[in-house]
C-alpha cells in the first residue's frame, strides 16, 4: 500500500465510525420537536400488530379502524425499556392481536404518530402502572 491509499483508508474508516456513533443520536429526539403536550391527549383503540421493547423507544404499532370503518394503522413511541420496566412492563406486555386502548399525544405534523401515555386492555386495566402524575387524575 501506498502513502496516499493507506490515507484514504483511514479516512474512510474515519468516516464510517463517526458515521455509525452518532446513529443513536439520530435517533434520539425531544418530546417538543414531534409531540404537543399543549392538546388534550387522544385515544386510539386497535390491534396489536407489533410491539418492539428496543432503546431508546419502543414502538407499538396498532391497526385501528376509522369513522367509516376503514383501517388506519398507528405507531405509538413508548418510554425507554428502563422506564417501561420501573412502570411494570416488559417485552411480552403486549401480544399481537390483543386489543388496546392507547392514551397519548399525537404527533405535531397530524400523522398517525403519537407518544404513549398509558394503555389500556380491551377489559379496561392498565398495562404495567401508570405513571405518578396520571394515578392522581380523577
Amino acid at each position: 500500500m501506498t502513502i496516499g491509499t493507506n490515507r484514504c483508508a483511514a479516512g474512510l474508516l474515519a468516516g464510517a465510525v463517526l458515521a455509525l456513533g452518532t446513529s443513536g443520536a439520530w435517533a434520539h429526539h425531544s418530546f417538543a420537536v414531534f409531540f404537543s403536550a399543549d392538546k388534550d391527549a387522544t385515544s386510539v383503540t386497535g390491534t396489536v400488530k407489533s410491539y418492539r421493547f428496543t432503546n431508546p423507544h419502543g414502538l407499538i404499532e396498532i391497526i385501528a379502524k376509522t369513522k367509516d370503518g376503514a383501517e388506519e394503522d398507528w405507531k405509538v413511541e413508548t418510554n425507554s425499556p428502563s422506564i417501561l420496566i420501573r412502570r411494570g412492563w416488559g417485552k411480552d406486555s403486549l401480544k399481537v392481536g390483543e386489543i388496546i386502548t392507547v392514551q397519548g399525544w399525537r404527533a405535531r405534523d397530524g400523522t398517525s404518530y403519537m407518544r404513549m401515555r398509558n394503555v389500556l386492555r380491551a377489559d379496561g386495566s392498565p398495562v404495567g402502572t401508570p405513571a405518578p402524575s396520571e394515578a392522581t387524575k380523577p
